[in-house]
């Protein structure tokens, strides 16, 4: 997000563009080098007011990211009680331990359950209750080896943030405005790739006298100067991570995002789900029920139990069953419904992921179904990991890490473009003000083979990213206006 200074930066291509020679090769590069010091100026002029303007929403998107990317480890010690136990001798059935959470919280309805993964972890019994806002569930956090009740705390996503957590990741994806604030985290993603490449493009066409220069700030700068290369060296190592982060913020954006939902469609790529349909709606009519009239927590009020006469192998066998499927590590028991059974699925976005999952007949406790996350098509996958990225959750601590380096750099990339504005201002007065932008009209310098392509590649991604297009529109109209005020009062001065 370079915020360059036009007359203090001489671009080298646009001095040798004007070099009379003979050779082919030369000619190109020349032709090359002309293109591109007829485009720098309007680059340079979008990359400044992008900056200027954008900014803002990329500051506080990337502080609350900062904050967020640090949830999680504040999460372990802020909710230490509830997440973890002493180890005992002995885990007792889960349904023993799903029963000690309907006890204790009688009008919540169990949907879904996360065994002990490790030793020391409770087991998260999750509830749907007028007691949690919409859209989240009531976490019951349980001994598994008592089946004490640690505590309840509010859960949201599959990724089952708590409240500290929760409450930054919708600080930064909405500020909580709900849906109207949404519009600002789009807005950020939109420009984000756009700011960023374009700073690369301009850092890249810089003149420097050594390969070190372009990777790290330069020695011995002062002033402006050195401001610019702090920028531009910390934008160049930040940048894919950057652009990566705009690419996975825009496909769950509300415009854009469906936009990229309707093309991965049409490419077969939408993430499949594993079919938990029981035949008839009501369970199996095979054998296997002798038995299990006896088993623990089988009861007529059970989800699930809705036209099934009550019959249930219970959620130990049902994990049983996906253990002997080959679903290892941590799990989540999605409880049954009228007409599907339980569905367990994997939980470990570790590399590599395990994010299998099967559906059990809670009747016999046969798996009726397996997806493979092997199986997914190659799209769904690649948009898995790049969500679970853009979430932190990919890679665990080394992706929080991440997160937080590329917030960090962000950050001070936008501060210092700040600081070269304001550093570029006119002091021969020591009047307040703040660097002038590239002039208008750079467009017009461009060569029209240049301009059309690249004027139909912009109405395009503008169509594509709604956010990106309307807000490119809006300023070239006030940029328009302001241009025509100035004219107005040049003539009027005269």
């Amino acid at each position: 997000m370079a915020i360059d200074d036009p007359l203090k930066d001489a671009d080298p291509v646009a001095e040798t563009a004007t070099t009379v020679t003979t050779d082919p090769a030369t000619s190109a590069s020349a032709t090359s080098a002309s293109a591109w010091s007829a485009l720098r100026p309007l680059v340079l002029r979008l990359h400044f007011y992008a900056g200027v303007l954008v900014a803002p929403f990329l500051l506080v998107a990337a502080v609350s990211g900062l904050l967020y990317s640090l949830s999680f480890q504040a999460e372990k010690v802020v909710y230490r009680h509830e997440l973890r136990v002493p180890v005992g001798d002995r885990v007792l059935p889960l349904e023993t331990q799903v029963n000690a959470a309907r006890t204790a919280h009688p009008d919540g309805n169990v949907t879904s359950v996360r065994p002990s993964s490790e030793d020391g972890a409770t087991t998260r019994v999750l509830m749907s209750t007028p007691e949690v806002d919409e859209g989240k569930s009531l976490a019951v956090f349980v001994d598994p080896y008592t089946a004490e009740v640690r505590g309840q705390l509010a859960s949201y996503g599959g990724s089952g943030a708590l409240p500290l957590r929760a409450w930054l990741s919708e600080l930064h994806r909405h500020l909580h405005l709900g849906e109207p604030g949404r519009l600002y985290s789009e807005l950020a993603a939109s420009w984000l790739w756009v700011v960023a490449l374009g700073g690369l493009v301009l850092w890249l066409g810089r003149r420097r006298t050594s390969k070190r220069a372009l990777l790290l700030p330069e020695s011995g700068a002062t002033g402006r100067r050195r401001t610019l290369t702090l920028h531009g060296s910390l934008g160049l190592w930040a940048v894919t991570g950057l652009v990566l982060l705009s690419a996975t913020g825009l496909t769950w954006s509300t415009y854009a995002g469906a936009n990229i939902g309707k093309v991965q469609d049409q490419l077969g790529g939408s993430t499949p789900s594993v079919s938990a349909t029981l035949d008839g709606g009501t369970g199996s009519t095979g054998g296997g029920h002798e038995g299990h009239e006896d088993m623990p927590g089988m009861t007529d009020d059970m989800p699930g139990m809705e036209g099934m006469g009550g019959m249930d192998v219970g959620m130990d066998l049902a994990v049983v069953a996906a253990r002997q499927a080959g679903l290892d590590g941590p799990l989540q028991v999605t409880l049954p419904t009228e007409g599907n059974g339980y569905v367990v699925a994997q939980t470990d976005t570790q590399f590599p992921v395990r994010l299998d999952s099967v559906a059990v007949d809670p009747a016999n406790g046969m798996v009726i179904d397996e997806l493979r996350f092997a199986d997914y098509p190659v799209l769904a996958q690649l948009t898995r990991f790049g969500i679970d990225a853009h979430m932190g959750v990919f890679l665990g601590l080394v992706n929080q890490l991440a997160l937080a380096a590329l917030a960090l750099s962000l950050i001070l990339i936008i501060l210092w473009g700040y600081r070269m504005w304001w550093q570029r201002r006119p002091t021969q007065e020591r009047k307040a003000g703040v660097g002038r932008p590239m002039a208008r009209g750079a467009w017009r310098k461009v060569p029209l083979r240049v301009l059309l392509p690249l004027a139909a590649v912009t109405a395009a991604v503008g169509w594509f990213v709604p956010l990106l297009g309307i807000s490119l529109v809006a300023f070239l109209l006030l940029d328009g206006a302001l241009g025509l005020t100035a004219k107005a009062r040049a003539r009027t001065a005269r």
